[in-house]
């Protein structure tokens, strides 16, 4: 593969690039000139601060992004926000967010690097870095601080998106604040970064970044900005919070559930983005087109015949006359229980079976499926909500319900 090409791979899916002087020879403006000249694999920055515990498919496509610059032989550098994050990315807020405890941010960083495993190359020598800021921002004296706040001005700082709003909404902007985005630049300073990657909505944090390579005498890295995933409500971007994510610890079924009803206006970002297939090759059909991206991507975090199963389990519950069930199955926090708890009494607290006893009976009659998988036990239960996050619970050919957690 050639360098151009090897190039074109690794835009595929951008918005955005830059510095981006193609028709230069500066290795400093033109990323081709610097695959081509240089010594040394590149090191791809990716940063996150954990301040959540799940991650869904809009949340990957960075990941698979810096997956395919480890494949063409990079390495990649993965910063765990653990000092940053106790701020947080004031970026989008309205209002300041909540400070998190130390303890919060690296259980949630455990649970972040636990459902990356299927993405990121973790397995090849000299592939991956993984390194967590308080490395560095954690041994930052007062006067390293104030030589920090020195590079920007409070012009430059109200300039960022979501503090120019909030400051003429008279909406507060706290000062810790204006130390994330040149804590988060600094990153770049502490792991020599090459190319750093972020969604569009990153771009003044990269950019900082530059910034303070420059100043610190080091090479200015190139930013690479993806897009934000629209959610599978085909409208809005994908969030928990307005319900139209994908999960990566859902069930196969969940996901290919959610996925075979991908809106047709969004099948070629969703192609794109999200599996490594030749856009030319997709099937023209567009409900054809949603199965085969529904299997691409099942397979990726539960494997082909996980992926495959899924889909005749879905399929099953269209020929049984559920097609509403197929096309949205409803949802049941699993924090309205409490664990450990027997089988028959989840039946009861969501509404599929009338009572405990009914439960029992259902279960005693092979009425009951979790994921597809038929369970006879009459005291099965359950000891932690994570058993259970993701899956789908049937009674009957027409009874459905989800676990979120």
């Amino acid at each position: 593969m050639t360098v151009s090409s090897s190039l074109d791979w690794l835009t595929r899916g951008t918005s955005d690039l830059f510095p981006h002087q193609p028709d230069s020879q500066d290795p400093r403006e033109n990323l081709t000139q610097l695959l081509q000249t240089t010594d040394r694999p590149l090191r791809i920055k990716l940063g996150i601060d954990p301040t959540g515990s799940d991650i869904h498919l809009g949340h990957s496509i960075p990941f698979r992004k810096l997956r395919s610059f480890q494949d063409a032989g990079h390495v990649a550098v993965v910063i765990i926000g653990d000092f940053t994050a106790r701020i947080g990315d004031p970026t989008g807020k309205s209002e300041v967010r909540k400070q998190l405890t130390s303890e919060e941010v690296r259980a949630n960083a455990e649970n972040y690097l636990a459902q990356l495993r299927p993405i990121l190359d973790f397995n090849t020598p000299n592939r991956l870095e993984i390194r967590y800021n308080s490395e560095w921002l954690g041994k930052l004296d007062l006067s390293q601080i104030l030589e920090l706040l020195s590079t920007m001005t409070v012009g430059q700082m109200l300039a960022k998106e979501g503090f120019s709003e909030r400051y003429d909404q008279e909406n507060p902007i706290f000062l810790h604040e204006f130390l994330y985005p040149l804590m988060q630049g600094y990153d770049s300073v502490a792991v020599e970064a090459d190319v750093e990657l972020g969604g569009t909505d990153q771009k003044f944090n990269i950019a900082v970044g530059r910034d303070l390579q420059k100043y610190f005498g080091k090479k200015p890295q190139f930013g690479l900005l993806l897009p934000i995933l629209i959610g599978t409500d085909g409208s809005q971007k994908m969030s928990k919070s307005l319900n139209n994510y994908v999960g990566l610890r859902e069930s196969a079924l969940s996901m290919y559930s959610k996925l075979e009803k991908t809106p047709d206006a969004l099948l070629k970002d969703y192609y794109e983005l999200l599996t490594n297939l030749p856009l030319d090759a997709t099937p023209s059909n567009p409900r054809e087109a949603q199965k085969q991206l529904a299997i691409e991507v099942v397979a990726q975090f539960h494997g082909t015949e996980e992926a495959l199963k899924a889909q005749k389990t879905a399929q099953e519950i269209v020929l049984q006359g559920n097609t509403a069930a197929a096309a949205s199955v409803p949802e049941f926090s699993l924090a309205a229980v409490t664990f450990p708890l027997k089988l028959f009494y989840l039946l009861s607290a969501t509404g599929l079976c009338k009572s405990s006893g009914e439960g029992r009976r259902q279960i005693q009659g092979g009425a009951v499926r979790i994921d597809s998988e038929k369970i006879t036990d009459v005291d099965k239960s359950f000891e932690t909500a994570k058993a259970l996050a993701g899956k789908v619970l049937q009674v009957g050919k027409n009874k459905f319900i989800r676990f979120v957690a």
